[in-house]
């Protein structure tokens, strides 16, 4: 195969279809950040709940747990 032969739109459409896979990873992890955030804060959340002697069901009626 000689390179005159290569489809140069062929090329085109698997260098867009790499990037893209790029651009999916990058998305990806700002969406990890933001659940180990949630995550995080929720865990802390608990931890408060808990050093200041409620329950679960005491502090979904105060609103404080959702």
């Amino acid at each position: 195969m000689s390179i005159n032969s290569i489809d140069h739109d062929d090329m085109t459409n698997i260098a867009n279809k790499w990037d893209l896979e790029d651009e999916e990873v990058n998305t990806q992890q700002p969406v990890r950040k933001v659940k180990s955030a949630e995550a995080r804060r929720r865990i802390e959340a608990l931890r408060e709940i808990r050093e200041s002697g409620l329950t679960i069901e005491e502090a979904r009626e105060l609103g404080i747990l959702h």
